[in-house]
C-alpha cells in the first residue's frame, strides 16, 4: 500500500505512557492504535456501532492480526493512521491499517474480523448493506466482494 491509497486517516499523537525504555513506542501499543483507528473508520463509514451490534447478539471478533514494523514512533510524534477495508468475504472482513509520520511508513498491518452470532457461537454473513456502505466509502478499486 501507499499513503495515497487510503481514503480515511485518523490522527494520533504519541503519549509519554506509550514509550518504552528505548524511547520508542512499545510494540504492543500499535494494536491499540489500530483499534482506535478502526473505531473511527467505522464511524466515518456510518456502520452500526459495536454497542448496537452487541445488543443484537451479532458482533465482529478479531480472527487474525499481523503487524510489520518498518520504523519507530517516538514520544510526541504526530501520526496518521490510514485505514481501509480491502476484502469483504461472506462472514469475514479484512482491514488494512498503516501508520505514518510525515508520510513515512512506520507500521503496516492487517486485521481479519469474523462476524459472529454470539448466542450460537457461529459465524454469520456480513449484512449486504455493510458491503454497500464500505464499497461506497472506499474510493480505491481493490475492495473485493466475494
Amino acid at each position: 500500500m501507499a499513503y495515497t491509497d487510503f481514503t480515511f486517516f485518523h490522527p494520533l499523537r504519541v503519549r509519554w505512557a506509550e514509550v518504552d525504555m528505548q524511547a520508542v513506542v512499545f510494540n504492543g501499543h500499535y494494536l491499540t492504535y489500530f483499534d482506535v483507528a478502526l473505531t473511527e473508520y467505522w464511524r466515518a463509514v456510518k456502520l452500526p456501532s459495536p454497542l448496537s451490534q452487541a445488543k443484537e447478539g451479532i458482533e465482529l471478533f478479531v480472527k487474525k492480526a499481523t503487524l510489520e514494523y518498518h520504523a519507530s514512533a517516538k514520544f510526541d510524534d504526530d501520526l496518521k493512521l490510514g485505514v481501509r477495508a480491502c476484502k469483504v468475504g461472506k462472514t469475514s472482513l479484512t482491514i488494512l491499517i498503516e501508520i505514518y509520520r510525515d508520510e513515512i511508513l512506520l507500521v503496516s498491518g492487517e486485521m481479519i474480523y469474523v462476524y459472529v452470532n454470539t448466542s450460537e457461537g457461529k459465524s454469520t454473513p456480513i449484512p449486504n448493506d455493510w458491503v454497500e456502505m464500505l464499497t461506497q466509502y472506499e474510493t480505491a478499486s481493490s475492495l473485493l466482494k466475494n
